[in-house]
């Protein structure tokens, strides 16, 4: 796993794929609070943690499917009540509702009903965002050590 340490904005953008007006107001508003360090007026930067940054890219996957930010609050709250890691479980959209899936018997059984679907597996996320943050360090490194 990353190491736990600050991401800088930009850097949050870049893997998640969203705006800074987004970030901004997610974090304004309290659906994605930095949990490093969160902005404290006039020139501070927030910092996002790993998990912090798992949870943008799983707001941003959730709109992409079409659902409302109000039910994605609730569907994240109660992904973080569980107090379980989201390793092994994969989110469930028809673009209205939320489900959380552990088994793989309850996606079959969704899909046989004929309700279309969309699943994000967190392990996924979970890969991507590792890569891509680890990618962003070297290139700074890199760019750093050649100035």
């Amino acid at each position: 796993m990353v190491a736990e340490q600050g991401y800088g904005v930009r850097e949050v953008q870049r893997v998640v794929g969203v705006t800074y007006r987004q970030i901004d107001y997610w974090a304004r508003t309290g659906l994605a609070v930095p949990s490093v360090r969160d902005a404290g007026g006039s020139g501070t930067q927030r910092l996002y943690s790993f998990q912090d940054i798992l949870k943008l890219r799983v707001v941003k996957s959730l709109l992409d499917t079409g659902v409302s930010l109000q039910k994605i609050r609730k569907a994240t709250a109660f992904v973080a009540d569980m107090k379980k890691a989201p390793q092994g479980m994969t989110l469930i959209s028809d673009g209205n509702r939320v489900y959380a899936e552990e088994s793989p018997a309850v996606l079959l059984d969704l899909l046989a009903k004929g309700q279309g679907v969309f699943a994000i597996a967190l392990d996924k996320i979970w890969t991507d965002l590792e890569k891509s943050l680890r990618k962003g360090r070297r290139r700074e490194a890199t760019r750093a050590g050649g100035s």
